[in-house]
């Protein structure tokens, strides 16, 4: 796994504003709004499944 200059501000993004972080990584795709509904039901689920989209892809 490589973590680029790039997925360092996705990262703070991740942490910041969830959805903001998996946006810049997705953009609308369903991993997006499933992000917004997460962060929703509670911050920290969104930050997780944030972090594994920004890290896995």
């Amino acid at each position: 796994m490589t973590v680029t200059f790039t997925d360092v501000f996705k990262i703070i993004f991740a942490f910041l504003l969830p959805p903001l972080g998996v946006f810049m990584e997705v953009g609308l795709a369903g991993a997006f709004w499933l992000n917004i509904l997460l962060t929703m039901l509670g911050f920290i689920p969104g930050i997780i499944h944030a972090l594994y989209i920004i890290l896995t892809r």
